[in-house]
């Protein structure tokens, strides 16, 4: 299909839960996409797509008009970033390279100064919504970088997400992130104590979260975790493992700009603590289970 834009052509890098989808929401939307997974056996879906698996970051990037990588954090991002085999080594010069991981503001400020060095371009665009929303396209996507580079790059973020924001320089896409994370696991923690007060005061669960749900305490954690707390199922859409490292973010960025979050840094503990219990790899509404524990009682 041809398009009435400059990028055509993208390496996609990191083929995870969310990366999956995306990518093969970009062949779907038209565009040529090169990707590459650190580990085998990920490429289906993409070759379904119409998408064309690699070996090597290098061969995945030294076409591509647009770079995006999808990886767990900073680290694994580093380490394909950086390096005579990474992404600066072998994409073009004008090359915009788009992390969508979610990962530290200064990693983001950090990999924007070291490419600008190699004339590749950098925006941080970390996303929101979880599996489900990247399957369907509607992903929440924050952008940090130059506003020329943003617009660029809408295209690409719409055929990815819903809801598309420049929310300034680099590294404040990353900041938007941390503080949506931040509401997330305070607002997972305050149902999960809501449920166990609930059922331990006798009430009709089921009927007083439709009760809550109709009101101001309703949400979209609440809407989209109630069967996970009627059913006690922790099938993960977004892990516990990873909402820690996530909170490790924002307790250091809070504490670096002097912002208070007492009860950020609370929720982070309990989070930290499920990780310590074993529970990293359950769905972090899995921290109903943390306050049962508290409450004293364990369904397991």
């Amino acid at each position: 299909m041809e398009r009435n834009f400059t990028v055509k052509t993208i390496g996609f890098l990191g083929l995870g839960t969310m990366g999956s989808p995306m990518a093969v929401n970009l062949c779907r939307a038209g565009f040529t996409v090169y990707a590459w997974n650190r580990s085998a056996g990920k490429a289906g879906p993409l070759l379904a797509a119409g998408g064309r698996p690699t070996a090597s970051v290098r061969e995945a990037v030294r076409d591509a008009d647009v770079v995006i990588t999808m990886l767990p954090d900073a680290p694994e991002v580093e380490a394909i970033a950086y390096g005579p085999e990474g992404i600066l080594a072998h994409a073009r010069p004008g090359t915009l390279l788009i992390d969508m991981s979610t990962i530290a503001p200064r990693s983001s400020i950090k990999l924007a100064g070291v490419a600008a060095e190699q004339g590749i371009r950098v925006l941080d665009a970390p996303v929101a919504g979880g599996e489900t929303a990247a399957i369907d396209g509607v992903l929440s996507i924050m952008v940090g970088g130059g506003t020329d580079d943003f617009e660029e790059a809408v295209p690409v973020f719409e055929a990815l997400g819903r809801t598309v924001t420049h929310c300034g320089a680099h590294g404040l896409g990353q900041t938007v992130k941390a503080a949506n994370q931040l509401v997330l696991a305070i607002n997972m923690q305050a149902c999960a104590e809501a449920v166990v007060f609930l059922e331990k005061s006798g009430v009709d669960l089921e009927a007083a979260l439709d009760v809550l749900g109709g009101g101001l305490a309703g949400s979209n954690v609440l809407a989209r975790k109630r069967p996970n707390f009627l059913r006690r199922d922790y099938t993960p859409s977004f892990t516990m493992g990873l909402h820690h490292k996530d909170m490790g973010i924002v307790t250091d960025t809070a504490r670096a700009v002097g912002a208070a979050i007492p009860l950020g840094g609370i929720v982070a503990q309990l989070v930290a603590s499920a990780v310590a219990r074993g529970e990293g790899a359950l769905d972090h509404s899995a921290l109903l289970r943390g306050v049962e524990l508290l409450s004293g009682y364990d369904r397991e």
